[in-house]
C-alpha cells in the first residue's frame, strides 16, 4: 500500500514520461523541417521533463520503497520483458542525453547528429515504456 501523501507520484511520473515523449516527437518534427530554434526549445523542455521525472521517481522510491508487480502468468513475463530493457536503457540514456544536448548547445552539429541518431530512439523508448510500466503496475494490476 502506498502512503496517501505519495499516492500521486506514479501518475505524475507517467505524465512526465509522456510529456517527454511528446516533446521528443515534436523536436524531431521541428528539426526535420529545419526549424532549429523550435527543435532546441522542444529538446530542452524534454530534458527538463525527464529530469523532473528522475527527481520525482527517486524521491518516491526513497520514501515508499519498491513496488511489487501483482500480475500473474503471461502478464508477469510481459511486464519484466518491458521493465528490464526500460531500466537498463534508462541508465544508459542519461549520459547520452547530456552529451547530445551539450554538443547541440555548443553548435557542434555534426557530432550532435552522430550521437542524436542513437540517443533519440533510446530516449523515446525509455519515455514510452515508462508510461507502459506505470499502466501495468498501477492501473491494470493495481495495489489495493
Amino acid at each position: 500500500m502506498i502512503p496517501e501523501q505519495y499516492a500521486y507520484f506514479p501518475a505524475l511520473n507517467a505524465s512526465l514520461n509522456g510529456t517527454s515523449a511528446a516533446l521528443l516527437l515534436a523536436g524531431r518534427y521541428m528539426i526535420a523541417r529545419g526549424r532549429v530554434a523550435a527543435h532546441r526549445a522542444c529538446m530542452i523542455a524534454a530534458v527538463i521533463a525527464s529530469t523532473l521525472f528522475l527527481l520525482c521517481y527517486l524521491y518516491f522510491h526513497a520514501h515508499v520503497g519498491n513496488i511489487v508487480f501483482l500480475g500473474q502468468g503471461v502478464w508477469r513475463a510481459v511486464y519484466f520483458a518491458v521493465l528490464i530493457p526500460h531500466v537498463t536503457l534508462a541508465i544508459v540514456i542519461v549520459p547520452m542525453v547530456i552529451v547530445t544536448l551539450s554538443r547541440g548547445l555548443r553548435a557542434r552539429y555534426d557530432r550532435h547528429r552522430a550521437i542524436a541518431r542513437w540517443t533519440w530512439p533510446l530516449w523515446m523508448y525509455v519515455s514510452v515504456t515508462g508510461v507502459i510500466v506505470y499502466f501495468m503496475l498501477y492501473r491494470w494490476f493495481p495495489h489495493s
